[in-house]
């Protein structure tokens, strides 16, 4: 029995599902994850240690620790009525914005520090200089880490099968409950699958390092 042709709509839906939850998550922790490493680097003490606990706190706690306090604990604050999809993106996207601001915030540490100061010399605010003068040349040495970032984030979007949410991990799930099912052909396929999600972004990271590599 072909699982693969006999569950080709639940395939395709998890895959979609999982695309889905991967590219809005990938989206939200770049945002905030930009954010939170301009406020690290920032000259003002109280966006300094924001940025510090937001990326202590989220490094250190477990990914399904931080699902089922967004999944419990916003509902009992009375934020209720959200689809499980968007508080799995949440989740997802606050917790590799901690990952993705220290590979910024290590790419801004390799900016020399003349420039900045070159910038301020002629007038440039600190916020004119981070956006036009250190941050595009940071996002060079920070393309690499923050592509295995988004990687880590396409696989670990499988722990959303666990909250109510559709995709390949909710595939296998399913599958492995139904009779007749070799559970090593369905772990192959949904493996499949992730590859080709992974490799798809690995080749658009090395894509996107090699336009923006300085000529020698």
């Amino acid at each position: 029995m072909n699982v693969l042709s006999d569950n080709f709509a639940m395939f395709r839906e998890g895959f979609i599902g999982t695309v889905e939850l991967t590219v809005l998550s990938a989206l939200l922790a770049l945002v905030l994850g930009t954010l939170v490493a301009a406020f690290r680097v920032s000259p003002v003490p109280a966006l300094r240690a924001f940025g510090t606990a937001w990326v202590t706190l989220l490094r250190n706690t477990p990914l399904v620790l931080l699902f089922l306090a967004v999944t419990l604990g916003l509902p009992a604050l009375g934020l209720k009525g959200w689809d499980s999809f968007w508080l799995a993106v949440l989740a997802l996207g606050c917790y590799t914005s901690a990952f993705i601001c220290e590979a910024l915030r290590s790419g801004i540490n390799t900016v020399p520090v003349g420039q900045a100061e070159a910038a301020r010399s002629i007038g440039m605010t600190f916020g004119q200089t981070l956006v036009q003068i250190v941050l595009p040349q940071a996002a060079r040495t920070s393309i690499p880490p923050i592509g295995s970032l988004l990687i880590a984030l396409a696989k670990n979007t499988a722990i959303a099968s666990g909250f109510n949410v559709t995709e390949l991990g909710s595939v296998q799930k399913t599958l492995n409950a139904a009779s007749g099912y070799n559970i090593y052909v369905i772990f192959l396929w949904i493996a499949i699958c992730y590859i080709i999600i992974t490799f798809t972004i690995s080749g658009l990271f090395r894509l996107l390092e090699n336009r923006l590599a300085v000529a020698r």
